[in-house]
Protein backbone atom coordinates (compact mmCIF):
# COMPACT_ATOMS: atom_id res chain seq x y z
CA UNK A 1 0.00 0.00 0.00
CA UNK A 2 1.06 3.21 -0.42
CA UNK A 3 0.15 6.57 0.38
CA UNK A 4 -0.29 9.89 -1.57
CA UNK A 5 -0.29 13.14 0.32
CA UNK A 6 -1.70 16.38 -1.21
CA UNK A 7 1.14 17.88 -2.43
CA UNK A 8 1.98 21.95 -2.13
CA UNK A 9 0.60 22.98 -5.56
CA UNK A 10 2.73 26.28 -5.78
CA UNK A 11 0.94 28.40 -3.94
CA UNK A 12 2.40 27.56 -0.79
CA UNK A 13 -1.26 27.23 1.32
CA UNK A 14 -1.70 25.21 4.31
CA UNK A 15 -4.69 23.79 2.61
CA UNK A 16 -6.84 22.41 -0.18
CA UNK A 17 -10.66 22.01 -0.73
CA UNK A 18 -12.25 19.07 -2.52
CA UNK A 19 -14.31 20.26 -5.42
CA UNK A 20 -14.92 16.80 -6.67
CA UNK A 21 -13.30 13.09 -6.77
CA UNK A 22 -12.71 11.74 -10.82
CA UNK A 23 -11.90 8.35 -9.22
CA UNK A 24 -13.76 5.88 -6.21
CA UNK A 25 -12.68 3.35 -4.22
CA UNK A 26 -11.78 0.30 -6.52
CA UNK A 27 -10.86 2.08 -9.85
CA UNK A 28 -7.35 1.19 -11.79
CA UNK A 29 -5.87 4.02 -12.66
CA UNK A 30 -3.03 4.86 -14.53
CA UNK A 31 0.25 7.01 -14.07
CA UNK A 32 -0.53 11.04 -14.41
CA UNK A 33 -4.70 10.54 -14.55
CA UNK A 34 -6.53 13.12 -13.15
CA UNK A 35 -8.03 11.59 -9.81
CA UNK A 36 -9.26 15.01 -7.94
CA UNK A 37 -10.21 18.91 -8.46
CA UNK A 38 -9.06 20.82 -5.65
CA UNK A 39 -9.77 24.33 -4.95
CA UNK A 40 -6.61 26.37 -3.77
CA UNK A 41 -6.63 30.02 -2.72
CA UNK A 42 -7.40 31.02 -6.02
CA UNK A 43 -8.23 28.42 -8.77
CA UNK A 44 -9.38 25.17 -9.41
CA UNK A 45 -6.65 22.63 -9.99
CA UNK A 46 -7.08 18.63 -11.49
CA UNK A 47 -4.01 16.61 -9.34
CA UNK A 48 -2.69 13.72 -11.28
CA UNK A 49 -1.98 10.24 -9.79
CA UNK A 50 1.74 10.25 -9.21
CA UNK A 51 1.27 6.42 -9.77
CA UNK A 52 -0.38 3.54 -11.63
CA UNK A 53 -2.40 1.00 -9.53
CA UNK A 54 -5.57 0.56 -7.64
CA UNK A 55 -7.23 3.01 -5.12
CA UNK A 56 -7.67 1.76 -1.98
CA UNK A 57 -8.87 4.88 0.33
CA UNK A 58 -9.81 8.17 -0.49
CA UNK A 59 -9.52 10.57 2.02
CA UNK A 60 -12.28 13.29 2.08
CA UNK A 61 -15.32 14.06 0.28
CA UNK A 62 -16.24 17.11 -1.55
CA UNK A 63 -16.64 20.18 0.33
CA UNK A 64 -13.34 18.66 2.67
CA UNK A 65 -10.57 20.82 3.25
CA UNK A 66 -7.58 19.15 3.14
CA UNK A 67 -4.18 19.75 4.78
CA UNK A 68 -1.09 20.24 2.92
CA UNK A 69 1.17 16.94 3.11
CA UNK A 70 -2.05 15.23 4.52
CA UNK A 71 -2.81 12.14 3.50
CA UNK A 72 -5.29 12.46 0.38
CA UNK A 73 -5.35 8.96 -1.77
CA UNK A 74 -3.81 5.19 -0.52
CA UNK A 75 -2.64 2.70 -3.62
CA UNK A 76 -2.12 -0.84 -4.23
CA UNK A 77 0.65 -0.59 -6.48
CA UNK A 78 -0.26 -4.40 -7.56
CA UNK A 79 -3.34 -3.80 -8.30
CA UNK A 80 -4.04 -6.84 -5.84
CA UNK A 81 -7.44 -6.16 -3.43
CA UNK A 82 -6.54 -5.39 0.15
CA UNK A 83 -6.93 -8.58 2.50
CA UNK A 84 -9.16 -6.49 4.93
CA UNK A 85 -10.79 -2.79 5.01
CA UNK A 86 -8.06 0.16 5.74
CA UNK A 87 -8.90 1.28 9.05
CA UNK A 88 -9.07 4.74 9.49
CA UNK A 89 -10.17 7.28 12.16
CA UNK A 90 -13.43 8.47 11.33
CA UNK A 91 -13.43 12.26 10.71
CA UNK A 92 -14.65 14.52 13.67
CA UNK A 93 -18.22 15.47 12.91
CA UNK A 94 -18.79 19.14 11.63
CA UNK A 95 -20.62 21.08 14.13
CA UNK A 96 -22.66 23.49 12.68
CA UNK A 97 -23.14 27.03 14.52
CA UNK A 98 -25.51 29.53 14.89
CA UNK A 99 -24.48 32.74 15.60
CA UNK A 100 -26.66 34.60 17.82
CA UNK A 101 -26.23 37.99 19.88
CA UNK A 102 -25.96 36.46 23.60
CA UNK A 103 -28.42 38.67 25.06
CA UNK A 104 -27.64 40.70 28.04
CA UNK A 105 -30.09 39.93 31.72
CA UNK A 106 -29.59 41.02 35.14
CA UNK A 107 -28.42 38.05 37.37
CA UNK A 108 -26.74 34.45 36.36
CA UNK A 109 -28.00 33.41 33.03
CA UNK A 110 -26.31 30.72 30.66
CA UNK A 111 -25.60 31.55 27.71
CA UNK A 112 -23.65 29.65 24.66
CA UNK A 113 -24.28 28.31 21.05
CA UNK A 114 -26.25 25.45 22.13
CA UNK A 115 -29.38 24.96 21.14
CA UNK A 116 -31.99 24.09 24.29
CA UNK A 117 -34.89 21.94 23.65
CA UNK A 118 -37.27 23.82 25.56
CA UNK A 119 -40.56 21.53 26.93
CA UNK A 120 -44.10 23.43 27.11
CA UNK A 121 -47.32 22.26 27.59
CA UNK A 122 -50.55 23.27 25.51
CA UNK A 123 -52.81 23.65 28.18
CA UNK A 124 -56.35 23.92 25.75
CA UNK A 125 -55.74 20.57 24.44
CA UNK A 126 -54.85 18.36 27.51
CA UNK A 127 -55.12 15.46 25.40
CA UNK A 128 -51.90 16.45 23.54
CA UNK A 129 -48.35 15.57 24.83
CA UNK A 130 -45.77 18.05 25.19
CA UNK A 131 -44.57 20.33 22.42
CA UNK A 132 -40.54 20.82 22.29
CA UNK A 133 -39.10 24.08 21.28
CA UNK A 134 -35.35 24.16 19.99
CA UNK A 135 -33.96 27.34 20.70
CA UNK A 136 -30.72 29.00 21.87
CA UNK A 137 -30.76 30.72 25.14
CA UNK A 138 -30.35 34.20 23.53
CA UNK A 139 -33.71 33.56 21.17
CA UNK A 140 -35.22 32.36 24.80
CA UNK A 141 -34.75 36.07 25.79
CA UNK A 142 -35.38 38.11 22.94
CA UNK A 143 -38.85 36.34 22.95
CA UNK A 144 -39.23 37.19 26.64
CA UNK A 145 -38.36 40.52 25.82
CA UNK A 146 -40.90 40.46 22.91
CA UNK A 147 -43.69 38.72 25.35
CA UNK A 148 -43.48 36.02 22.38
CA UNK A 149 -44.96 32.70 23.08
CA UNK A 150 -42.06 30.21 21.47
CA UNK A 151 -44.59 27.28 20.79
CA UNK A 152 -45.92 29.94 18.33
CA UNK A 153 -43.07 30.87 16.28
CA UNK A 154 -42.67 28.60 13.02
CA UNK A 155 -39.52 27.50 13.45
CA UNK A 156 -36.90 28.42 10.43
CA UNK A 157 -33.38 27.27 11.31
CA UNK A 158 -31.74 24.01 11.09
CA UNK A 159 -32.95 20.91 12.36
CA UNK A 160 -36.50 22.87 13.39
CA UNK A 161 -34.89 25.39 15.74
CA UNK A 162 -36.50 28.76 16.45
CA UNK A 163 -34.52 31.69 15.36
CA UNK A 164 -34.68 35.11 16.19
CA UNK A 165 -35.88 36.61 13.22
CA UNK A 166 -38.70 33.80 13.47
CA UNK A 167 -39.25 35.55 17.41
CA UNK A 168 -38.78 38.89 15.41
CA UNK A 169 -41.61 37.99 12.44
CA UNK A 170 -44.07 37.17 15.09
CA UNK A 171 -43.30 39.56 17.21
CA UNK A 172 -43.81 42.41 14.40
CA UNK A 173 -42.24 45.91 14.09
CA UNK A 174 -41.24 47.25 17.61
CA UNK A 175 -42.43 44.56 19.77
CA UNK A 176 -46.14 44.47 18.15
CA UNK A 177 -48.22 41.75 17.51
CA UNK A 178 -48.13 40.09 13.32
CA UNK A 179 -51.62 41.40 13.48
CA UNK A 180 -50.87 44.72 14.58
CA UNK A 181 -47.98 45.89 12.71
CA UNK A 182 -47.73 49.01 11.06
CA UNK A 183 -48.44 48.14 7.21
CA UNK A 184 -44.79 49.45 4.54
CA UNK A 185 -45.65 53.03 3.59
CA UNK A 186 -47.23 52.63 0.22
CA UNK A 187 -44.67 55.12 -1.58
CA UNK A 188 -41.74 52.51 -1.34
CA UNK A 189 -41.32 48.79 -1.59
CA UNK A 190 -38.64 47.11 0.26
CA UNK A 191 -36.18 44.95 -2.45
CA UNK A 192 -36.93 41.51 -1.32
CA UNK A 193 -33.81 39.50 0.09
CA UNK A 194 -31.83 37.82 -2.16
CA UNK A 195 -32.94 33.90 -2.78
CA UNK A 196 -29.25 32.62 -3.23
CA UNK A 197 -27.94 33.77 -0.32
CA UNK A 198 -28.63 31.50 3.21
CA UNK A 199 -28.66 33.99 5.72
CA UNK A 200 -29.01 33.24 9.46
CA UNK A 201 -25.98 30.43 8.95
CA UNK A 202 -22.70 30.38 9.87
CA UNK A 203 -20.88 29.05 6.85
CA UNK A 204 -16.78 28.71 6.79
CA UNK A 205 -14.87 30.75 4.67
CA UNK A 206 -13.28 28.67 1.39
CA UNK A 207 -11.02 29.09 -2.23
CA UNK A 208 -10.60 33.09 -2.23
CA UNK A 209 -12.00 34.39 0.92
CA UNK A 210 -10.01 31.98 3.53
CA UNK A 211 -6.60 33.22 1.31
CA UNK A 212 -7.89 36.71 1.72
CA UNK A 213 -8.43 36.01 5.42
CA UNK A 214 -4.72 34.82 5.74
CA UNK A 215 -2.84 37.57 3.76
CA UNK A 216 -5.38 40.92 5.16
CA UNK A 217 -4.10 39.19 8.52
CA UNK A 218 -1.10 39.07 7.63
CA UNK A 219 -1.04 42.48 6.40
CA UNK A 220 -2.73 43.56 9.43
CA UNK A 221 0.56 42.42 11.59
CA UNK A 222 3.65 43.42 9.54
CA UNK A 223 2.90 46.41 7.47
CA UNK A 224 2.93 49.87 8.67
CA UNK A 225 0.63 51.27 6.24
CA UNK A 226 0.28 55.53 4.58
CA UNK A 227 -2.13 56.33 2.10
CA UNK A 228 -1.72 59.37 -0.37
CA UNK A 229 -4.51 61.06 -2.46
CA UNK A 230 -4.99 62.83 -5.61
CA UNK A 231 -6.01 63.01 -8.66
CA UNK A 232 -4.61 63.22 -12.67
CA UNK A 233 -6.56 65.31 -15.26
CA UNK A 234 -7.39 63.15 -18.34
CA UNK A 235 -9.23 66.29 -19.93
CA UNK A 236 -6.70 66.25 -22.91
CA UNK A 237 -6.48 62.82 -23.72
CA UNK A 238 -7.20 62.01 -27.43
CA UNK A 239 -9.96 59.89 -28.63
CA UNK A 240 -9.13 56.20 -27.98
CA UNK A 241 -7.66 56.40 -25.33
CA UNK A 242 -7.28 52.51 -23.08
CA UNK A 243 -7.96 53.76 -19.61
CA UNK A 244 -6.80 50.50 -17.79
CA UNK A 245 -3.65 50.62 -20.08
CA UNK A 246 -3.01 54.09 -19.40
CA UNK A 247 -2.63 53.15 -15.66
CA UNK A 248 -0.39 50.56 -15.87
CA UNK A 249 1.74 52.70 -18.48
CA UNK A 250 1.66 55.43 -15.45
CA UNK A 251 2.66 52.29 -13.00
CA UNK A 252 5.56 51.57 -14.33
CA UNK A 253 6.72 55.45 -15.17
CA UNK A 254 6.55 55.79 -11.10
CA UNK A 255 8.33 52.88 -10.43
CA UNK A 256 11.54 53.79 -12.78
CA UNK A 257 11.33 57.43 -11.42
CA UNK A 258 11.17 55.74 -7.61
CA UNK A 259 12.13 51.89 -7.63
CA UNK A 260 11.25 52.05 -3.97
CA UNK A 261 8.08 51.17 -4.26
CA UNK A 262 8.71 47.92 -7.06
CA UNK A 263 9.96 45.97 -4.00
CA UNK A 264 9.57 43.26 -1.49
CA UNK A 265 10.11 43.91 1.95
CA UNK A 266 11.33 41.68 4.94
CA UNK A 267 10.22 43.12 8.05
CA UNK A 268 11.86 40.67 10.51
CA UNK A 269 15.70 40.40 8.48
CA UNK A 270 15.57 44.25 7.49
CA UNK A 271 15.83 43.10 4.01
CA UNK A 272 14.89 45.10 0.78
CA UNK A 273 14.66 43.70 -2.60
CA UNK A 274 14.31 46.41 -5.53
CA UNK A 275 12.98 44.78 -8.61
CA UNK A 276 13.93 46.49 -12.06
CA UNK A 277 10.91 44.21 -13.80
CA UNK A 278 7.38 45.53 -12.98
CA UNK A 279 5.13 42.01 -12.47
CA UNK A 280 2.04 43.79 -11.48
CA UNK A 281 -0.98 41.90 -9.67
CA UNK A 282 -4.46 42.90 -10.60
CA UNK A 283 -7.41 42.73 -7.65
CA UNK A 284 -10.38 41.18 -10.04
CA UNK A 285 -13.12 40.82 -7.90
CA UNK A 286 -15.60 37.86 -8.28
CA UNK A 287 -18.59 35.86 -6.83
CA UNK A 288 -16.27 33.96 -5.31
CA UNK A 289 -13.99 36.32 -3.81
CA UNK A 290 -11.19 38.52 -4.60
CA UNK A 291 -8.59 36.75 -7.15
CA UNK A 292 -5.06 38.39 -8.46
CA UNK A 293 -3.39 37.33 -11.11
CA UNK A 294 -0.05 38.86 -11.72
CA UNK A 295 0.71 40.81 -15.36
CA UNK A 296 4.22 40.03 -15.89
CA UNK A 297 6.81 42.17 -17.28
CA UNK A 298 4.50 44.94 -17.93
CA UNK A 299 7.16 47.53 -18.50
CA UNK A 300 8.11 45.64 -21.91
CA UNK A 301 4.98 45.25 -23.23
CA UNK A 302 3.32 47.62 -26.06
CA UNK A 303 -0.49 48.97 -25.53
CA UNK A 304 -2.08 45.53 -27.26
CA UNK A 305 -0.25 43.22 -25.89
CA UNK A 306 -1.08 44.45 -22.22
CA UNK A 307 -4.66 44.77 -23.69
CA UNK A 308 -4.38 41.45 -24.88
CA UNK A 309 -3.33 40.25 -21.34
CA UNK A 310 -5.81 41.75 -19.72
CA UNK A 311 -8.70 40.13 -21.84
CA UNK A 312 -6.95 36.81 -20.99
CA UNK A 313 -6.92 37.59 -17.08
CA UNK A 314 -10.55 38.68 -17.29
CA UNK A 315 -11.27 35.61 -18.72
CA UNK A 316 -9.41 32.83 -16.69
CA UNK A 317 -11.06 34.71 -13.51
CA UNK A 318 -14.57 34.18 -14.82
CA UNK A 319 -13.77 30.76 -15.34
CA UNK A 320 -11.26 29.90 -12.44
CA UNK A 321 -8.56 28.60 -14.66
CA UNK A 322 -5.67 31.12 -13.42
CA UNK A 323 -2.67 28.54 -12.95
CA UNK A 324 -1.37 29.13 -9.82
CA UNK A 325 1.64 30.08 -11.21
CA UNK A 326 0.39 33.14 -12.78
CA UNK A 327 -0.65 34.62 -9.28
CA UNK A 328 2.84 34.42 -7.58
CA UNK A 329 5.90 36.86 -6.84
CA UNK A 330 3.83 39.98 -8.00
CA UNK A 331 5.96 43.63 -7.15
CA UNK A 332 3.20 45.76 -6.92
CA UNK A 333 -0.57 45.47 -7.12
CA UNK A 334 -3.29 47.96 -8.73
CA UNK A 335 -7.04 47.71 -7.47
CA UNK A 336 -9.30 49.31 -10.10
CA UNK A 337 -11.98 49.42 -7.63
CA UNK A 338 -13.55 52.57 -8.69
CA UNK A 339 -15.41 50.26 -11.82
CA UNK A 340 -18.08 49.20 -9.41
CA UNK A 341 -18.20 52.49 -7.10
CA UNK A 342 -15.72 54.53 -4.86
CA UNK A 343 -13.60 57.38 -5.28
CA UNK A 344 -10.77 57.04 -3.03
CA UNK A 345 -9.91 54.15 -1.16
CA UNK A 346 -7.24 53.09 1.63
CA UNK A 347 -5.96 49.96 -0.25
CA UNK A 348 -4.30 47.31 1.59
CA UNK A 349 -0.54 46.48 0.87
CA UNK A 350 0.45 42.75 1.22
CA UNK A 351 3.57 41.40 2.46
CA UNK A 352 6.06 41.01 0.76
CA UNK A 353 4.99 44.09 -1.40
CA UNK A 354 5.53 47.72 0.00
CA UNK A 355 2.85 48.97 -2.50
CA UNK A 356 -0.58 49.35 -4.15
CA UNK A 357 -2.40 51.67 -6.20
CA UNK A 358 -6.03 52.11 -6.28
CA UNK A 359 -7.93 53.97 -8.41
CA UNK A 360 -11.44 55.32 -8.75
CA UNK A 361 -14.32 56.06 -10.50
CA UNK A 362 -13.86 58.57 -13.19
CA UNK A 363 -15.33 62.16 -12.34
CA UNK A 364 -16.23 64.84 -14.19
CA UNK A 365 -15.29 68.08 -11.65
CA UNK A 366 -15.12 71.66 -11.85
CA UNK A 367 -11.56 72.94 -11.54
CA UNK A 368 -10.20 76.58 -11.64
CA UNK A 369 -8.26 77.57 -15.17
CA UNK A 370 -6.86 80.82 -15.67
CA UNK A 371 -9.68 83.24 -16.25
CA UNK A 372 -12.66 81.07 -14.85
CA UNK A 373 -13.78 77.94 -14.17
CA UNK A 374 -14.15 74.06 -16.46
CA UNK A 375 -15.55 70.85 -16.11
CA UNK A 376 -12.66 68.24 -16.72
CA UNK A 377 -12.94 64.63 -16.30
CA UNK A 378 -10.14 63.36 -13.24
CA UNK A 379 -8.28 59.57 -12.38
CA UNK A 380 -9.12 59.63 -8.17
CA UNK A 381 -5.67 57.85 -7.18
CA UNK A 382 -4.76 56.23 -3.87
CA UNK A 383 -1.22 55.01 -3.31
CA UNK A 384 -0.90 52.64 0.22
CA UNK A 385 2.56 52.54 1.10
CA UNK A 386 5.08 50.33 3.38
CA UNK A 387 5.90 52.85 5.95
CA UNK A 388 8.50 51.09 7.54
CA UNK A 389 10.23 51.11 4.42
CA UNK A 390 9.63 54.16 2.37
CA UNK A 391 9.32 57.49 3.22
CA UNK A 392 6.52 60.10 2.14
CA UNK A 393 8.51 62.08 -0.02
CA UNK A 394 9.47 58.95 -2.05
CA UNK A 395 5.74 58.02 -2.22
CA UNK A 396 4.72 61.47 -2.93
CA UNK A 397 7.30 61.43 -6.02
CA UNK A 398 6.45 58.28 -7.18
CA UNK A 399 2.50 59.55 -7.22
CA UNK A 400 3.65 62.51 -9.22
CA UNK A 401 5.63 60.52 -11.97
CA UNK A 402 2.21 58.43 -11.96
CA UNK A 403 0.02 61.57 -11.97
CA UNK A 404 2.31 63.53 -14.69
CA UNK A 405 2.00 60.48 -17.26
CA UNK A 406 -1.48 60.10 -17.14
CA UNK A 407 -2.22 63.70 -17.62
CA UNK A 408 0.06 63.35 -20.99
CA UNK A 409 -2.12 63.74 -24.23
CA UNK A 410 -1.83 59.95 -25.76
Amino acid sequence: MKTFNLPDLGEGLQEAEIVNWHVKEGDIVKLDQPIVSVETAKAVVDVPSPWAGKILKLHGQAGDIIPTHAPLVEFDLDGAAPAKPVATRPAEAKREVVAEDSGTVVGSMPTGDDVVAETAIIRKKQNQGPVHVKALPSVRILAKQLSVDLTNCEASGKNGTVTADDVRRLAGVGGTTAAHAPAPAAHWDAPPPRADINYGVAEPLRGPRRAMHASMTRARNEVMECTLFDDADIHNWLPGQDVSVRIIRAIVTGCRAEPELNAWYDGEKLLRTLHERVDLAMAVDTPDGLIVPVLRDVGRKNAQQLRTDLNRIKEATRNRSVAPADMQDATITLSNFGMMAGRYATPVVVPPQVAILGTGGLRHDVVPVMGGIEVHKRIPLSITFDHRCITGGTACRWLAAVIADLQKAQ
